[in-house]
């Protein structure tokens, strides 16, 4: 058994390494939702303010992989079964709740968790906290 202050294996040291040369590399995290309509699911995120950037489809006939973005964040759109659950929930911070809250016909929960929110859902069920943070 090692004790507290044993020195670390040759192995151990040499994943510390790896892993802070890893802190360097740029970071972007891109969800990917399920959508049953692809062109319908990019209309839907266009009102929030996305932008479809590229699409892919092995051939015709099947299913559809969209990009949108909205700035710096950006979504997949699969209609790919796999891909993603149904049913997903995603935070969106913005810097102006209330307009995307008139948008859609919703109102702001003041008092949310991420801030000040409200909650939808798009054509496939998925569902997002928008919200600014206080």
């Amino acid at each position: 058994m090692s004790s507290p202050t044993a020195t670390p294996s040759r192995s151990c040291r040499a994943s510390r390494s790896r892993g802070a040369n890893l802190a360097r590399v740029e970071e972007e995290v891109v969800p990917v939702l399920y959508v049953e309509d692809a062109p319908r699911a990019v209309a839907w995120y266009r009102r929030l303010g996305f932008d479809k950037e590229w699409e892919h489809q092995f051939e015709p006939g099947f299913p559809w992989f969209v990009s949108v973005a909205r700035g710096d964040v950006r979504l997949y759109l699969s209609e790919h079964k796999g891909d993603a659950r149904p049913n997903t929930l995603i935070h969106l911070y913005v810097r102006d709740v209330d307009a995307v809250a008139k948008e859609y016909g919703v109102s702001v929960d003041e008092e949310g968790l991420a801030g000040r929110e409200c909650a939808l859902e798009d054509p496939d069920g998925n569902r997002l906290r928008v919200a600014t943070r206080r």
